[in-house]
Formats: C-alpha cells, structure tokens, sequence
C-alpha cells in the first residue's frame, strides 16, 4: 500500500516533505534576478534559521519532517547505475551542449563523494570557477560574461510545486518556466527509486507531458473534490488530462475537479496565493475573489469512453465551495476589510496557509492583521519568523507538500 495519503487539506498532518534553503540562494545575483524568479537576494543564513524554525514546529506538532536532498541521495544510492542515470540526465536536461564540457561535469559531480553533496550541488548551480582546470572552449564561453555552467534552482524551498500528491498517488509538474523545469528531475528519481516512496505509486500526470501544470495550483478539497486553478502556469489541457487518469485510469475516488479560473498574472502565481483552506468550514482568501468567480465542473461523462463533462459555474467563492463540500463555508479575507493592509498582506502570503490539524496553521508572523483575524475567529496560529524566506514570493504552503495526512 502507498505511504502516500492526502485526501484533504486539513485533516491532521503526519509527515510532510521541505527543501532546506542552500547555496542555490548564495548564486543569486542582481543581473540574473529575473530569469530565476526573484524579486530580491534572501540572506542564506537568516533563511536557513527561518526554515529550521518552520521545520522545529512542524516537530513540536507531532509531524515527520522528511527533506528534499535526502530523498534523492537515498533513491540514488540504491544501485551506483541510477546514480550515473541521473548525473547523465541533468545534464542534458541543463542544456550542457559541449560533448567535452559534458564530460567534465560528469567527472565533476562523479567525484563529489557524498551522493547528498552532489545533489546539493546540482540544486546550487554549477559556477565555471568550481570546476578544476576549467577552460574556455566555445565562442558563449569568451563573449558571455554568464559565471554558471549549470544554472542555480533557487526556487526549490517551494516544494509544493514540483509534484503534488492527491490522493495516494503523485501529479508530477510540468512546470511553467524553464527556470524551474528540472526542479521535478527530483522527483522524478524519488517516486521511481526510492525504496519507500516509489512502491505502488500512481502517477496522475508525468512531466514529459506537453501542457503546463504545477502543485500550487492543485487543493484537495475532499477525498471526491480537487480544486485546480487555471492560472498563469496551469493550463487547461492539463487539467483535462489530470481529470481523465484520475477518472478513468487510476479510478480513484474523486468524483469532481473543479477548474477555478484565476487572473494569469505573477501576483495571483497559483490558486494556493489566493486561497487556502484553513478549517473544515474555512477558507482564507484574497479580497479580490470575494466576488463572483469563474469556475467549471469537471466530472466524467455520462455517455462516451474516457470522456469529460464540463459546466461552467460563476458564483461567489463561497457558493460555490458550500455546494461541494456540503457545508457553510466562511470567507476569510486576508488582511480584514483595509485594502492597503489587504494588498500588503496579500503580497506577503497572508493568504498561503499550512494546516496541521483543522483549525491550526503556520503562518508568516510579518501578516499581523490576517493573523489577528483568523485567531479572533478560534484558529490557533504558529508564527513563523519570514524576513527572509517571504523574499521569494511564497508562503508556508508553498514551502511545504504534505506526504500523509490521518
């Protein structure tokens, strides 16, 4: 039987999976910003200290806290072959052109002799000045003044996106950007190698798919109901063919995905920026989708094999998460009715929450006022410090993907 289980977002959470920020933070320079996602350089140090303190409440509540890195090295140390595998595969997947400088990174990483440094090392960006007698050998190599050979993943402390586990099998990203592309390599590995994760794993959607999907798009609203967003990075033919293997290949449980459409712009990144759910009757949202909403229905169709249904809704939030999950839903806005406080709030991940057990979550204690409101309505709340980790644009939800939930 899998060791994967979420059938819900708030049931009570035994193990979860978290990326500890390394030295793919430590190559992030003003010139290359853009191009790796960031709006600004989060100091390592402090980040670190972040994160181990969002990792020490996870312990303290009783949660398994399991880690990026030492899932791979595991996978990779079960035969010296997939270890060579995966080294060959990062590399072409780094787009190394250069039959020698192929060579070279592949003795390079070949060498490193702990499999968890290596790792690390492919998570950190391999610079031109690390490896050994480096060269230059190509025309890129004397014009461009770029200090990498392979490029830095610093976006990989949000695990929620590469791969998201629904029900008791993954959904394993095609990811938007190719910045973050070869962030689901990593799970490619664990859910096919690793001796505890990759037995009886059902595979809803694979990375070598075409259309575009990531896990801060994917909530699983109940054991029969998935919410997906169809948002700037999750198209909706892969929404469409996560449905269908959910319904017909796999036959899980689910009964109905709804399609939540989202403005496509960086601000509303994925549908868990915009809403989380925080109690069995609660969900924190952003002001703006207080109003009628576009959504649709997905579910299987009555006649035709392997066929959709689509119906269109636009209500409220509200209404339409009260219908399908048969109770009273209250909203919640982040940062209360003050626009300002709502919008700074917003930007800060006010709205990016990660349940423990119903009504308890962690929070960034930098979002005072949403923080204030949810426990003024009985929420118990874990304040996390966010100086650092909230430079990157994302919240504890986004930083963590629940393995097991009771």
């Amino acid at each position: 039987m899998s060791l994967l289980n979420v059938q819900s977002e708030i049931t009570e959470l035994k193990k979860v999976l978290l990326h500890r920020p390394g030295g793919e933070l430590e190559n992030l320079t003003p010139k290359w910003l853009k191009s790796l996602l960031f709006d600004d350089i989060p100091w390592l140090d402090k980040a670190r200290e972040e994160h181990d303190a969002f990792a020490q409440i996870f312990r303290d509540a009783g949660v398994e806290v399991l880690y990026l890195a030492d899932l791979v090295q595991e996978s990779l140390d079960q035969d010296p072959k997939i270890k060579e595998q995966f080294i060959e595969q990062f590399i072409k997947e780094a787009n190394i052109t250069s039959e020698t400088m192929k060579k070279v990174i592949f003795k390079y990483l070949m060498d490193i002799e702990s499999t968890k440094d290596m790792v690390e090392t492919t998570m950190s960006g391999i610079r031109k000045v690390d490896v050994p007698n480096f060269v230059k050998r190509t025309l890129s190599d004397y014009i461009r003044d770029y200090p990498f050979i392979t490029d830095p993943m610093p976006n990989l402390y949000f695990t929620r996106d590469p791969f998201s586990v629904i029900g008791q099998g993954v959904s394993l990203s095609k990811m938007y950007s190719i910045t973050r592309s070869r962030e689901t390599l990593y799970g490619e590995y664990i859910f096919k190698y690793h001796p505890l994760y990759s037995k009886d794993i059902e595979l809803y959607y694979d990375r070598t798919q075409n259309a575009t999907i990531e896990g801060g798009d994917i909530l699983v609203l109940s054991d029969t109901v998935l919410a997906v967003g169809v948002s700037q990075r999750t198209h909706p033919a892969a929404i469409e063919r996560l449905a269908k293997n959910i319904f017909y290949q796999y036959k899980t449980n689910f009964k109905t995905v709804l399609a939540f459409d989202i403005p496509k712009k960086r601000a509303f990144m994925h549908l868990d920026t915009v809403f989380t759910q925080v109690d069995f009757d609660k969900f924190l949202v952003h002001n703006d989708l207080e109003k009628t909403m576009k959504a649709y229905a997905v579910t299987k169709a009555t006649q035709g094999d392997h066929k959709l249904k689509v119906v269109p809704i636009e209500d409220k939030l509200d209404k339409i998460l009260s219908k399908y999950l048969n109770k009273k839903i209250t909203l919640i806005p982040c940062g209360g009715d003050d626009q300002v406080a709502g919008d700074r709030e917003q930007w800060n991940d006010g709205a990016n929450t990660i349940v423990i057990r119903p009504g308890e979550v962690i929070v960034y204690e930098r979002n005072h006022i949403t923080n204030d409101i949810l426990e003024s309505l009985g929420v118990k709340v874990h304040k996390m410090p966010s100086s650092e980790l909230s430079r990157g644009r994302g919240g504890p939800r986004c930083m963590s993907m629940p393995f097991n939930r009771e």
